[in-house]
């Protein structure tokens, strides 16, 4: 909502510094988000005086004229002289007192005025007429001024047309501050201020009755609520007087003529819509216009005043001569065969109001947005129809020389009624925490137009909320109101009054932001990516949907290839990979925590499981001239997952080789499932070529996805304690010979079940293969083994029978043979 300084000025006071009612309705809940110096572009146009005016030399239309534009323009030696002009108007003569453009000034529609050439003459300037100023859209010729208008004032001190104007953006629960009375009421509030709204009123009714001319019914009660007609004949159609169009201007529409400009001037004004129909293009049945408000036919079809054919659907309201011919869409636009143009003389005036839903539907499927329909959709003030018809009705008599009809058609089946709502003051100062006086509760409620009534004793009230508020339905509604309006910023900050509450971080929060932290430790940076994925994400990386549910989608995604939620966080991150590498960053490490979401065929709502997910690209750091980095492979991410599960304390970790078939996305034998305590955590490995061509990306990529849940519930807050050992330990090397299809993860084992209590460790520290030495298909797994008994010191011979007995079932368990 645009609000002119000038124009709120003349119904409250105001602040001499527009930017101390910026800060104010900031602070009590109106945000502004601009503060707009309107006709400061306006700066290089003064008044002048025609000097001499003479035919141009090689033009029959153009004229060539001296314009006096006092000491704005001098000669050479300083001294005040003329400027050339060359204009093509008719309607000036010498000695007019006309608006000059000089050199350097922008107008309306950013027109430059540059010194030019018109037909081999120099001109210096422009005459300009009322719609070059952005004043009306008069065109015909320029603009001539009284005479006593000063030569040289700039033309904004002279006619008052510079002004500041106020973006206000206003919430959809305040429908009354889409109008400049509205407005002025909250401001008053705000500022506790008086209001001095003067309203147009009718000078004289005469002719027929309005309800002799027209006839009302409203067919569906649900489509519209209160339908208002009056009739104003004799119209004369042409530009809008200067103050309408500049006041229209304000308010961000462009002027076009002035019964137009009068329905948008009164709707600024009061907030509510009004359309004029040409009486004369209305279907006549009985010496009558029959007007119906009905629910539009399935298809039926409306030509309205943009040009476009539109289909209806039976959900919409249409205005109707007779009930079948369809003249205007309710509440959005009117139709191409009812509008004013330059004929009309006889106008039909509607000021109604319509369902909010209906209007807010038919907008949105038809991609229609108006003044009219945005006000309709945030719901108008059903009472205020016929004072608004009178209005308008006002000034057609005064600016387009109208008869008012007498009377008016007033049909008015739902009528609207003031809420009554019962106030506790102690409640207030309670809900507060501010010692709010009742007298000041019960002014700033009046200030915004509200009947306040104190019950006996003084400390309750009966408070009747204006119509126009319909944000206003209970006792908290109110509250909320005195408590923004007295200063929220006033009440003095205690502690909530709380016993045995400690603030802090649960248990689970403690430990996802461990999570971060460790994957930060190891060198990988947080990044965030979109929730909202491209259709055939998980095609495109090759990523199986088992497990997955199916696509959430998004029935008005932000951008068109985001038309989903994301049921893996591994596109997004290989997304980013890509891009950095586009752009010259070699080594990537980055992680995410974050959600995914898993739809369901039969319930409404999807699962919401949280991961945490990671790429490694490149290597740790970049070369020096004494150092290289190898490039990271699938144990450097291993051992971030294995640092990561060892500071979350979870034990009885293992790693599984990846089935091929199950991880498509992971390349065979570079590619691990991670367990712990028998469940599954997630997975790591190298991602799949194809998979990584999918995304532009030409570089290895390893990557690992856990559910973060998982990692929760199975994190443990301590560790069982052990005692640093005190007893000497005893190693052994073995070498085993094995098939190689026999995995470290079997071997180790097999080893460790058969070790029994004097097996403190095995560390696998070699892997050899030999097709001669140790034979084809085979290889030899060294491994370091630790004994140690807690109470006492082994012997080398209770040594000897463990790590034989050891031997004997590993070769036995996996088919192997000690390496000689």
């Amino acid at each position: 909502m645009r609000i002119s300084y000038e124009w709120l000025g003349s119904m409250v006071d105001l602040p001499d510094d527009p930017k101390v009612l910026y800060t104010e309705l900031i602070r009590t809940g109106t945000e502004v988000e601009t503060i707009e110096r309107v006709g400061a572009d306006l700066e290089h146009v003064v008044v002048g005086q025609v000097l001499s005016k003479k035919p141009h030399p090689d033009s029959d239309h153009m004229w060539l004229c001296q314009v006096s534009v006092g000491d704005k323009n001098v000669d050479e030696n300083g001294d005040p002289a003329p400027l050339q002009i060359v204009c093509g108007a008719q309607d000036f003569n010498e000695g007019d007192k006309i608006v000059v453009a000089m050199i350097g000034a922008v107008l309306p529609g950013d027109l430059k005025i540059k010194k030019s050439k018109l037909r081999g003459v120099e001109s210096c300037g422009m005459n300009c007429s009322e719609r070059e100023l952005g004043l009306g859209g008069d065109h015909s010729g320029i603009m001539i001024l009284p005479e006593d208008a000063p030569v040289g004032m700039p033309f904004t001190d002279y006619r008052g047309t510079s002004d500041t104007v106020l973006d206000c953006e206003i919430t959809p629960n305040r429908p009354d501050c889409l109008s400049y009375v509205g407005m002025a009421t909250e401001v008053g509030a705000v500022l506790d201020e008086d209001t001095h709204i003067e309203l147009p009123a009718i000078q004289r009714e005469e002719g027929p009755k309005s309800a002799d001319l027209v006839d009302v019914k409203i067919a569906d009660t649900s489509l519209c609520s209160r339908y208002v007609a009056r009739v104003v004949r004799g119209v004369k159609i042409g530009p809008s007087p200067e103050w309408l169009a500049r006041r229209v201007i304000a308010a961000g529409s462009r002027p076009i003529n002035n019964v137009v400009d009068v329905t948008n001037y009164v709707m600024y004004l009061t907030g509510q819509p009004l359309h004029a129909f040409d009486l004369g293009k209305l279907s006549e049945r009985d010496g009558r216009r029959h007007i119906v408000v009905r629910a539009a036919r399935e298809g039926e079809q409306l030509t309205t005043l943009d040009g476009q054919q539109r289909t209806l659907t039976s959900d919409m309201a249409v205005i109707t001569d007779d009930g079948e011919r369809a003249v205007a869409l309710a509440g959005v636009m009117g139709g191409l065969n009812s509008e004013i143009d330059d004929t009309t003389v006889d106008v039909l005036l509607e000021s109604a109001c319509f369902d909010k839903s209906h209007i807010s539907r038919t907008s949105r499927n038809l991609n229609l947005m108006s003044e009219a329909s945005i006000r309709f959709e945030r719901q108008v003030d059903a009472a205020n129809c016929e004072e608004v018809a009178d209005i308008a009705a006002a000034l057609f008599e005064s600016c387009c020389g109208a008869t008012v009809c007498r009377g008016r058609v007033d049909e008015y089946p739902v009528p609207v009624k003031a809420v009554r709502i019962a106030l506790r003051g102690e409640r207030v100062r309670s809900m507060c925490g501010a010692p709010i006086t009742n007298d000041e509760i019960s002014h700033l409620l009046e200030r915004l137009g509200c009947a306040v009534v104190a019950q006996k004793g003084g400390n309750d009230f009966e408070v009747v909320a204006p119509t126009s508020r319909p944000d206003l339905t209970r006792e908290a509604d109110l509250i909320e109101e005195v408590l923004r309006l007295w200063g929220m910023d006033c009440v003095e900050p205690t502690l909530p009054a709380a016993k045995n509450h400690h603030g802090g971080l649960t248990v689970d929060q403690q430990r996802t932001q461990l999570i971060g932290r460790t994957l930060r430790a190891c060198g990988l940076s947080e990044t965030f990516t979109y929730c909202f994925a491209e259709d055939g994400d998980l095609d495109r990386a090759n990523i199986s949907e088992t497990g997955r549910g199916v696509p959430v989608r998004i029935k008005n995604p932000l951008l068109a290839n985001n038309s989903e939620m994301r049921r893996s966080i591994l596109p997004g991150l290989l997304r980013s990979v890509a891009y950095n590498l586009d752009h010259g960053v070699p080594n990537v490490a980055l992680y995410e925590q974050g959600r995914v979401f898993f739809g369901h065929e039969k319930r409404t709502l999807p699962d919401e499981p949280r991961y945490v997910a990671g790429v490694l690209c490149g290597a740790w750091g970049l070369d020096g001239w004494n150092e290289r980095h190898q490039s990271l492979d699938f144990f450097d991410a291993k051992g971030v997952v294995e640092r990561l599960l060892a500071a979350l304390r979870i034990t009885k970790v293992r790693f599984k080789v990846a089935d091929a078939s199950e991880y498509p996305w992971l390349q065979p034998g570079r590619a691990a499932e991670v367990y712990a305590g028998g469940e599954l955590l997630g997975w790591v490995g190298n991602v799949h070529p194809t998979s990584l061509a999918n995304f532009g990306i030409d570089e290895d990529v390893v990557a690992f996805e856990l559910s973060e849940a998982h990692l929760l519930r199975l994190a443990a807050r301590e560790l069982p304690y052990q005692d640093v050992p005190t007893l000497p330990a005893i190693t052994h090397d073995l070498a085993i010979v094995v098939d190689e299809d026999v995995t470290c993860e079997m071997l180790t084992q097999r080893i460790t079940s058969a070790g029994g209590k004097l097996l403190e460790s095995a560390r696998l520290f070699d892997v050899y293969r030999d097709p001669v030495r140790v034979g084809l298909g085979k290889k030899s797994m060294a491994f370091q083994l630790t004994y140690r008994a807690n109470d006492h010191t082994l012997t080398s011979e209770e040594v000897e029978r463990a790590h034989e007995k050891l031997v004997k079932k590993v070769c036995r368990s996996t088919g192997g043979e000690v390496r000689g």
